[in-house]
């Protein structure tokens, strides 16, 4: 596959594709979802106490309700969106049937500065976080010690582990904000790279942060080979 370079233009390879989507049905879906997670919360019998939890990634065999229903299949569609956008001149004119299947569906409720550390996700292209319920932003923002990374969502550059081997100049001083911080609204969902390492920073509030992740493949009924094999 041979990019087609026009002299003297800039090229820019290897990007990271994210995307945000806004659940429109957000303020009648979220509050119920944020009860029946309380509830799965409390009836587990193999949570421990503390101030973060994570459920099991079952919550497609588990939670049968019209509102859910509701919430997966804005995931779903916005998830091809984004997939589509992001492969545009990739994928194979004409190439249809391709499957969208969530590998897992979970939920998370922290809060008391609580955190999930840096991680990525695997067996999947794409995943995402919904933002199910959170303090409003100002109120997030004024917290003494956190301020406005209080309950954000860090996610850090490919390049990252890069950047501590000296190589850094001002040729590259566009690599050097490695970092970027997505900050929660309730009804908002971030789709991004499995690869991409991300972490939920410290939250502390007067209701708990609640989300809902999940972890997506994409593939051909007849085959995922887009390209020739190049060898054995």
């Amino acid at each position: 596959m041979n990019p087609v370079a026009t002299p003297g233009t800039l090229q820019q390879h290897w990007p990271v594709p994210m995307a945000v989507h806004r659940f429109a049905q957000a303020q009648e879906v979220n509050p119920l979802l944020a009860q029946v997670f309380k509830a799965l919360r409390a009836t587990d019998a193999t949570a421990t106490p503390g101030s973060f939890y994570a459920s099991a990634d079952d919550l497609l065999q588990r939670v049968d309700l019209p509102e859910f229903t509701a919430l997966l299949q804005f995931i779903a569609a916005a998830l091809q969106t984004t997939a589509r956008q992001a492969n545009a001149g990739v994928w194979p004119a004409g190439r249809h049937g391709l499957q969208l299947e969530l590998m897992g569906v979970w939920f998370q409720i922290q809060n008391g500065a609580a955190f999930h550390d840096i991680h990525t996700h695997g067996n999947c292209s794409w995943s995402g976080v919904y933002y199910v319920q959170i303090d409003p932003i100002e109120q997030r923002h004024s917290h003494p010690e956190f301020g406005v990374l209080n309950g954000a969502t860090r996610f850090y550059s490919p390049m990252f582990p890069l950047l501590g081997g000296a190589h850094i100049d001002m040729g590259n001083a566009y690599l050097q904000q490695a970092t970027l911080d997505v900050t929660p609204q309730e009804g908002d969902l971030v789709l991004f790279p499995a690869f991409l390492p991300h972490k939920a920073m410290p939250y502390a509030g007067e209701r708990d942060r609640v989300i809902v992740s999940f972890n997506a493949q994409i593939r051909a009924p007849g085959g995922d080979q887009l390209f020739r094999y190049a060898g054995a």
